[in-house]
């Protein structure tokens, strides 16, 4: 069973503000809309937390959501409707993304807290539609981004915010996949600015609490073919000037063949920290005396943040008991992907494009 008062004191670290926060359910029933890898991971841990009665799995692969309820002892149900016709008091969204928009709008409409896994959608007409309808219905939306909840990405905003750095003048974010996605989901990820970097791009702000204002992005499509013959890039670079002068780098790639290595530096006029560096990245030093190679590098992205996902779920319960302020709303990850949307603009154009420049600026909840 999940240690519920653990997630608590994990999640309760953060000190961000909502603008709503759900009502208290004594005995929970949720819906899981989606039960592929990070569903199964989600449904998993609702269905041991001791503050959750019920769920419901559904999946466009009936017999996937069937499995896994038989597998957790919860119930399946046929599609989509019936999560909403037999009544649950929330929705956890892991769909396909061409789904999450139209899903989040049924949900905000049937009055329904949602956990969505990031994006909204892949463009910003559709994540300010969804984010509309939440906005009108006066409901919860939490967002998927997991590395809020890791230890490394939190000891580091405690790091900046404490001032133990002085200040900050260089940030240098990372993400490498070892092995590159199906070619198929290529097309229908958005690229690697809006797919992957876009954690980046969130993390910089949460970590540094402060608003990227431009960018010069650029982006090679020298590996295989599949990466071409999508419009998509294998390897991406952004400049980042945050709105107090400091500067961040981020870069990704789908072709790091030593393992999965996400990793930040924070360097300020004080003292420097990294997150991601431990026994496992998948680094080996050249110097004589340096570290050696991880015995069993990260191989994915499930592996390394598994106790992150689980936090992130923990938190949300917390926020449909009312015990906390939502962590992570829509408006975090618009911003996230107005700064992915204008490294695209600035790959495609060659040129610095200024945030101001995406439409869809607002205020955020930052901390």
């Amino acid at each position: 069973m999940v240690d519920g008062k653990l997630c608590s004191l994990i999640v309760r670290t953060y000190a961000l503000t909502a603008r709503r926060v759900a009502p208290h359910f004594v005995s929970m029933r949720i819906g899981v809309i989606g039960t592929g890898r990070i569903g199964a991971i989600h449904a998993n841990t609702l269905s041991r937390h001791r503050d959750v009665g019920s769920l419901i799995l559904t999946d466009r692969d009936p017999a996937r959501a069937q499995a896994l309820a038989h597998r957790l002892g919860e119930t399946a149900a046929p599609g989509v409707d019936e999560i909403f016709k037999w009544g649950v008091d929330a929705v956890v969204i892991t769909t396909a993304t061409s789904a999450h928009a139209e899903l989040i709008g049924r949900a905000a409409r049937s009055g329904l807290p949602v956990f969505c896994e990031k994006p909204i959608a892949l463009d910003l007409p559709g994540t300010l539609q969804a984010l509309g309808e939440v906005d009108a219905a006066g409901t919860v939306l939490q967002m998927g981004f997991q590395r809020r909840f890791d230890a490394g990405y939190m000891g580091a905003r405690e790091a900046v915010r404490s001032g133990r750095l002085g200040r900050l003048h260089t940030v240098r974010a990372m993400t490498c996949d070892q092995s590159p996605p199906p070619v198929e989901w290529l097309p229908l990820s958005g690229g690697l600015f809006r797919d992957t970097l876009i954690h980046d791009f969130d993390v910089v702000r949460w970590v540094t609490g402060r608003e990227i204002v431009d960018v010069y992005a650029t982006g090679s499509d020298a590996g295989p073919a599949m990466f071409r013959e999508a419009g998509d890039v294998d390897t991406g670079a952004a400049v980042l000037t945050l709105d107090d002068g400091t500067l961040a780098t981020a870069t990704a790639t789908r072709l790091n063949g030593a393992g999965y290595d996400v990793r930040m530096e924070l360097a300020g006029e004080r003292d420097t920290v990294v997150v991601g560096l431990d026994d496992r990245t998948p680094v080996a030093s050249t110097e004589p005396t340096g570290p050696p190679a991880a015995d069993k590098p990260w191989t994915g992205f499930l592996e390394r943040f598994g106790p992150a996902y689980e936090a992130e779920l923990c938190a949300f319960v917390d926020v449909l008991h009312g015990a906390r302020a939502n962590p992570c709303d829509g408006r975090e990850v618009l911003q996230a992907l107005r700064v992915a949307e204008a490294c695209e603009r600035s790959r495609r154009e060659r040129r610095p494009v200024r945030l101001m420049e995406i439409p869809g600026g607002a205020a955020s909840a930052l901390g």
